[in-house]
């Protein structure tokens, strides 16, 4: 698959490097770490193992955080 290709509901490889790189997407890796540590090792664990629709559930509990989401947003625009 090359790193440019869309999924369904899923940012290109290349925009979610992007957004990992920026102030938002550092602060909600440590969110992330803080809140769900166990979750996010669990999901990237999943996903390599390539079981993407458990961490994406997995993702989506710990994403739901009301923090998560506004980094979320604050990204988007």
């Amino acid at each position: 698959m090359e790193q440019n290709s869309k999924l369904p509901n899923q940012l290109p490889m290349q925009e979610m490097l992007r957004f990992a790189a920026s102030p938002a997407g550092k602060q909600l890796l440590a969110l992330m770490q803080q809140k769900g540590g166990n979750e996010l090792q669990k999901a990237m664990g999943l996903a390599a193992a390539g079981d993407f629709s458990q961490a994406k559930q997995v993702m989506e509990s710990v994403l739901s955080d009301p923090q998560a989401q506004y980094l979320l947003k604050d990204f988007g625009r």
